[in-house]
């Protein structure tokens, strides 16, 4: 079997990560793998025993004693649970989705969906006839449709009314078969963040070919900065922003701009260096990374760290763009002013894989050393896993109707309650 560059360039990867351990997001949150070797007979979510002395699940009741006017109930000296563990095996939990009375859980072995009510699940992967790859790095909702974005098998989509997929990769327009993230835009548009630039699907129409366009370094004239493109966003005037591995970009009234290091994202180098503890980072594995740090003036950087790479982006109710970096904290624009924020401000990692807004419009960043709500005064609460989380590193996230919020690790999932 014939292996192209992208094939390499998974296979790297993968030992890279072997070597990191679950630091580095499996893949680096980036860095390809079709993850087909995570087929394993351990496909189930399973509830796990919680972190709370004998408190065995949230499902269980605490034993009580009997009263007694010395000594209280022995349940009302222990707290009731306040989170509970699903383990999905040895698998990353990039992408998850909280749709109603269902939570759709994104893992390097396929999709699960779990229905809150019943704790039921289906998986869903490419032995079933699901999907094109089992790595999956995206969830979200198109309409009534769920949105997949995979590693090496393009865009699929689900249809739960007819219970159907259907697979979108080059033939039909997608700029790469490495999907990163979806969206639909005020204007009904269909924007898709890959591996080889972005995609635009004008009126949505996903079906005819000939409202799909791409964007990258070449048809912008270097309006997008980089061709891996690993988050998009509409911004709250209409405009759509790109995270990328050489800065942040922005599309408005047929315009581009861009921004990097130079001009303030991301935290200088000598502000972090004694906080990265460790000295391997994608441009050891990946030959693609290496030439990106060359290209940047960062090739004699030893440590996992390059202000220019976004790994995750969101902008929240008041236009404001927060973007996370790789190895150099979480950067915030107005569009004007850049501000940073590392460990030495509160956060618990400056290596920021996940950036969520809440239903409340709560600023949540995921790290490889913990989940941290962004606070309106610039610190930051923080919780790890002494708090309930599965793993500290955070790779997804997603608000549940019924309060909950989940939150996707390395080899599981954390559901927390009544963190407000």
């Amino acid at each position: 079997m014939k292996l192209d560059l992208k094939g390499l360039l998974a296979i790297c990867v993968v030992f890279g990560v072997m070597v990191i351990g679950s630091y580095i997001m499996g893949v680096s949150q980036g860095e390809k793998s079709t993850d087909s070797s995570s087929q394993v007979a351990n496909t189930e979510i399973q509830p796990s025993l919680t972190e709370r002395g004998d408190i065995l699940s949230p499902a269980q009741p605490v034993p009580s004693s009997p009263a007694s006017t010395a000594t209280p109930p022995v349940n009302s000296l222990i707290p009731e649970p306040k989170f509970s563990h699903f383990r999905v095996g040895n698998r990353n939990v990039k992408g998850m989705l909280a749709d109603g009375k269902l939570v759709w859980v994104g893992t390097s072995g396929g999709v699960i969906r779990y229905e809150l009510e019943t704790d039921n699940y289906r998986l869903f992967d490419v032995s079933t006839g699901s999907l094109l790859s089992n790595g999956i790095f995206h969830l979200s909702k198109l309409g009534n449709k769920v949105a997949v974005g995979t590693y090496g098998g393009g865009l699929s989509l689900y249809d739960p009314a007819n219970d159907k997929w259907r697979n979108y990769n080059i033939p039909d327009g997608l700029a790469d078969q490495f999907v990163y993230d979806v969206q639909r835009v005020a204007n009904g548009d269909i924007w898709i963040a890959t591996w080889s630039g972005a995609n635009r699907i004008i009126g949505g129409e996903l079906d005819d070919p000939e409202k799909w366009e791409t964007y990258n370094m070449e048809t912008t004239n270097g309006g997008l900065p980089n061709d891996w493109v690993y988050g998009l966003e509409e911004g709250k005037n209409g405009e759509m922003w790109f995270a990328t591995e050489n800065g942040l970009a922005r599309l408005a009234n047929g315009q581009w701009k861009n921004w990097q290091h130079e001009d303030g994202l991301g935290a200088n180098l000598k502000k972090v260096e004694k906080d990265i503890q460790f000295s391997r980072d994608p441009a050891a594995a990946s030959r693609h990374h290496a030439k990106q740090k060359q290209e940047q003036g960062l090739s004699k950087v030893d440590v996992a760290y390059n202000p220019n790479y976004i790994v995750s982006l969101v902008v929240d109710d008041d236009g404001i763009v927060w973007a996370g970096t790789w190895g150099a904290g979480l950067s915030r624009f107005d569009g004007e002013t850049w501000a940073n924020y590392t460990t030495k401000e509160g956060l618990p990692s400056n290596h920021v894989f996940m950036l969520n807004k809440d239903k409340d419009g709560a600023i949540w960043a995921g790290t490889s050393h913990g989940l941290a709500k962004v606070k309106r005064d610039g610190s930051f609460d923080v919780l790890t896993k002494t708090e309930g989380l599965y793993a500290d590193n955070v790779f997804s996230m997603a608000n549940a109707s019924d309060g909950s919020i989940w939150v996707g690790s390395f080899g599981g999932v954390a559901r927390l309650y009544d963190l407000h």
